[in-house]
């Protein structure tokens, strides 16, 4: 007697679990920092003139259409008007200037785009945070897409539908 075979399920689209793939909210400009201390003596010291020629004379095309993240990764107190004459010089250039380190600013960007979220579509929804992906997601997305799910979800988790992490299980009923 002939053996018949079973169709195969997909235990994952009947499971109602819904994947969020926090990628799908970057806006796709490329972040590039800018790093003040390259331009100050000796790393540290700030002065006027020297700064204004060196960046007089810098290349600035590497940073076209992208968004920069001006900041300066040593401890030199830096006047305001440093920072100012770099956003003038990326004036005509860049995306967008931000004051930061890159991931600082690349998280910035996720965060505007996940207050825009309606996230009490998720009531009581079964809610995976998709852990690959092609980009870089900082951990500081996925924390706060936590905090903006957690007041509605019953089931929140980290990676992929086939193997995933659980991180919050309501205890309430809600469907």
């Amino acid at each position: 007697m002939p053996q018949t075979e079973a169709p195969v399920k997909n235990k994952v689209a009947k499971s109602g679990l819904i994947t969020l793939d926090l990628q799908e909210w970057y806006d796709g400009l490329e972040v590039v920092g800018f790093d003040l201390k390259d331009f100050l003596h000796m790393e540290l010291i700030l002065k006027e003139k020297a700064f204004r020629e060196a960046l007089d004379a810098y290349d600035w095309e590497a940073f076209r259409n992208k968004t920069v993240a001006v900041h300066c990764s040593t401890d030199a107190i830096i006047a305001s008007w440093a920072y100012m004459l770099v956003a003038v010089h990326l004036k005509d250039i860049a995306a967008d200037v931000v004051f930061g380190r890159p991931e600082e600013v690349q998280f910035e960007q996720f965060r505007k785009a996940m207050d825009a979220v309606e996230w009490s579509r998720y009531e009581g929804e079964r809610v995976l945070l998709k852990g690959c992906a092609d980009i870089t997601v900082p951990p500081a997305a996925y924390l706060y897409a936590t905090q903006k799910l957690l007041p509605y979800v019953e089931r929140l988790m980290y990676g992929e539908a086939c193997s995933f992490v659980p991180v919050y299980r309501t205890s309430r009923k809600t469907k």
